[in-house]
């Protein structure tokens, strides 16, 4: 058994299987972050560098199992013919956050990694009073171009063309009055399917005044978990920060 592998379990939410993983020792807040996992479903659990990361910072991390739903509130056959990726996050992942951890938003953090890294976010930028700690790494924003490739199984039964699945991309869900307040991505120079659409998100953010970190100039190995598990320490660490800042905010009244 590799390292970490006994701080990971598998539960059902409403269903659905989902990692989760208990650092230990945990923190004594209650904080978690939410993982998105990639297209090809790879298990966050197989890579003791994120587990390391987790523990070293005492995060409780949950990671739903969507399957290639690209995390949109578009029905996803593959996934469930009665609720999106999108609406299980919100309806039945943050419950069962709250029953499991006693941790209510803004104490939840997203996380994800290429598939996984546009749907955190997206998810950000939908809902950012739920979600002001994002960070993406790798992320596949422009998914929409798969569909004009003819490279995906799923996107051509959750959109009508190429430019319905165009509108509801990350970038263009950003608000100019309403963003998450701590929002960091990442992409290896490499990447060569997804780096523009990182530095057009990029471009965007900076022309409207928007706050984020990004990386778009390491290059550890190109799109994949080398590259991920590289760029997980920063990732990690900007989530630790931001959550912690989020419990030391006044409260508005």
């Amino acid at each position: 058994m590799s390292e970490m592998q006994n701080n990971w379990s598998t539960v059902a939410v409403a269903g659905h299987k989902c990692h989760v993983f208990e650092p230990s020792p945990a923190s004594e807040h209650p904080d978690v972050v939410i993982y998105l996992h990639g297209v090809h479903l790879e298990e966050l659990r197989d890579q003791p560098e994120f587990g390391r990361q987790f523990n070293r910072h005492g995060l409780r991390v949950i990671c739903p199992v969507t399957h290639r739903s690209w995390w949109t509130d578009r029905i996803c056959q593959e996934f469930d013919a009665a609720i999106t990726a999108e609406r299980y996050v919100l309806d039945r992942v943050v419950p069962h956050i709250a029953a499991r951890w006693n941790c209510q938003p803004p104490q939840i953090a997203l996380l994800g990694t290429s598939m996984g890294g546009q749907g955190a976010l997206r998810l950000s930028y939908k809902h950012p009073a739920l979600f002001p700690v994002v960070a993406a790494i790798s992320p596949a924003i422009d998914y929409h171009q798969r569909l004009a490739e003819g490279t995906d199984e799923t996107l051509p039964f959750m959109y009508h063309d190429e430019e319905d699945a165009r509108q509801d991309t990350a970038t263009l869900h950003v608000h100019p009055l309403n963003w998450p307040r701590h929002q960091f991505f990442c992409c290896d120079p490499e990447d060569h399917l997804w780096w523009n659409s990182a530095d057009r998100l990029r471009m965007k953010l900076t022309s409207i005044g928007i706050l984020f970190e990004c990386d778009l100039e390491t290059s550890a190995g190109g799109h994949g978990f080398d590259y991920y598990n590289a760029m997980s320490e920063r990732a990690v660490n900007f989530i630790a920060a931001g959550l912690k800042n989020e419990r030391l905010r006044l409260p508005t009244l």
